[in-house]
């Protein structure tokens, strides 16, 4: 078995790539990195060391690494016999990567098992916009693949994934840390009673509330921690944690958002409970040496109308629910203004050349209509203010 993994960093080495590799999967991972690339090209393993409670370390083997810049024909041919096609690039990254994805299918024999792809990426079914990518192929002159031949020969399949990995101290190389929890949760209904074969993974037949779950808990719990952390001028998300103040502000938001989910999803509240306490627990693992600025960075993505807080935000006042604890979060996300982010530097000028209403309406996406718009305007209003 064979799949092609677009993205070579962290997250595919140390969580997607680790589990495949252990599922029998011979890995072939691309990505536009040339040293990183030439790094794996030259290595026969690498380590994934997973810290915390029962901490282990797992060696990762029978891979290769193609550059999918330079040898984009290479990952075409590797994607026309794979069995499988994975990401881990960004969810703003999967356009560039639909069409040699495109091709791929294109270039496959039709009597092979249709190709598996999907997208392990942080944003709510990241798989339907990498397949609309790739059925939209063909505006940027490469080959074109028709709808037909797309259904005949393709799986596409949403995701949630889960699993922090932080940046990593100098000197590890291609080893990679992580923390011992990790989740992959599939749609199964695409695959017909034909799942892959993945140890780890779980296959439902309703993935929506699952990817919410995730998305609307650890992902707005883990940015709350670093905005309320940054603002509190402290370095580590574990150190965030400890500080009462910002575990309490971090508490409150994952309160609303616990109302919101088991209201829509009809999760049990204790079930809920539960698994809020379990990431807030993993947010406060003092093996992980993961900091406010790695966790806080793209602020304006963060902050985008379906992504963690606006979303959820939204959907409460929707609802006649007013948030506040996310309120406060967003007002933290705001103060966020770390030099070195490209998108800290962009929102501080969307701040600063906008009026309250424009900043508003171009940050968050929110329509001036909508109920959340005044409580939001409020706040972008406040940071223009400082």
């Amino acid at each position: 078995m064979k799949t092609v993994h677009f993205g070579a960093g962290n997250i595919g080495r140390g969580f997607v790539g680790l589990l495949l590799h252990n599922a029998g999967y011979e890995i072939v991972f691309a990505d536009v990195a040339e040293a990183l690339i030439n790094e794996l090209a030259a290595a026969d393993s690498y380590d994934v060391h997973e810290v915390g409670d029962n901490a282990a370390v797992h060696t990762v083997d029978n891979f290769r690494a193609l550059n999918s810049a330079a040898a984009p024909d290479a990952v075409v041919a590797e994607i026309a016999t794979a069995d499988m096609v994975t990401t881990a690039v960004g969810p703003n990254i999967l356009k560039f990567v639909a069409p040699l994805i495109a091709r791929g299918i294109a270039a496959r024999d039709a009597s092979l098992p249709p190709l598996q792809v999907m997208a392990c990426e942080n944003a709510i079914n990241a798989t339907d916009i990498l397949e609309a990518a790739v059925r939209a192929d063909g505006a940027d002159g490469a080959d074109t693949v028709d709808a037909a031949t797309v259904d005949a020969r393709t799986v596409f399949a949403n995701t949630a994934v889960d699993r922090i990995v932080p940046n990593q101290e100098a000197g590890q190389g291609l080893d990679v840390t992580v923390e011992t929890f990790f989740e992959w949760v599939i749609d199964k209904t695409p695959f017909h009673g034909a799942e892959p074969a993945i140890p780890g993974v779980t296959f439902v037949d309703g993935l929506a509330p699952y990817i919410e779950r995730k998305l609307f808990t650890v992902n707005t719990g883990h940015a709350a921690t670093a905005y309320f952390g940054y603002a509190a001028g402290i370095e580590k998300i574990s150190d965030a944690m400890a500080d009462p103040n910002v575990q309490a502000k971090v508490r409150a938001v994952l309160e609303e958002t616990k109302g919101l989910l088991v209201k829509k999803h009809e999760f049990g509240e204790a079930e809920q409970e539960a698994y809020v306490e379990k990431i807030l627990r993993r947010f406060s693992n003092p093996h992980l040496p993961d900091t406010v600025v790695r966790v806080g960075r793209a602020p304006l993505r963060k902050l985008g109308r379906h992504e963690r807080f606006i979303g959820p935000a939204a959907e409460l006042a929707d609802n006649g629910v007013r948030p506040v604890a996310l309120l406060e979060a967003v007002a933290a996300a705001l103060r966020f203004a770390d030099a070195g982010d490209a998108e800290a530097v962009e929102m501080a000028s969307i701040l600063a050349d906008n009026t309250a209403d424009a900043a508003t309406e171009r940050i968050t996406g929110l329509a001036p209509r909508h109920p959340l718009f005044p409580g939001i305007r409020d706040v972008i209003s406040d940071a223009q203010a400082r």
